[in-house]
């Protein structure tokens, strides 16, 4: 009887390999997938694109903002975000494509969660921190004096 030319510790370090190679494989995809340049192949974000990278948060990727930070429940929200913006796109839609109420309130809740420090005891007049401070993420910031709300 031949033993096995594949010892069980090759075996269980090709595994590891293997499984590692593809942890840093699926770590890079959902980094690039968050980025702007990612982003902005769609025709329809081309313009949010453009406007985020003269913004006060340029150095941020879109998904920082746009989907969870918590892994697990950022994978099936960006699925389903995904694919709602890729069914858009292919429709030929031509407007930049707006976020839902879903994808506000996690935009609402990230705006929290980075600017916690200035926000405590803030009273909102409206129901989401970028019903008033819209410019911020996607526009250059507008001079004092047209500024509707402070962004800053």
């Amino acid at each position: 009887m031949e033993k096995s030319k594949l010892r069980p510790w090759k075996l269980l370090t090709l595994g590891a390999v293997f499984g590692a190679a593809l942890v840093f494989a699926a770590i890079a995809g959902m980094r690039y997938s968050d980025s702007r340049p990612f982003c902005s192949m769609c025709h329809v974000m081309e313009q949010a694109a453009i406007t985020h990278s003269n913004s006060p948060h340029a150095d941020l990727s879109c998904n920082e903002c746009h989907a969870p930070h918590n892994i697990v429940e950022k994978l099936p929200f960006k699925a389903k975000e995904g694919l709602r913006d890729f069914i858009d796109n292919i429709r030929g839609i031509d407007a930049p494509l707006r976020a839902g109420m879903e994808t506000r309130a996690v935009i609402n809740s990230n705006c929290i969660s980075c600017h916690r420090n200035t926000v405590q005891g803030v009273m909102m007049a409206k129901d989401y921190c970028f019903d008033c401070h819209r410019s911020v993420a996607h526009q250059k910031k507008l001079p004092v004096s047209f500024r509707e709300a402070a962004d800053e």
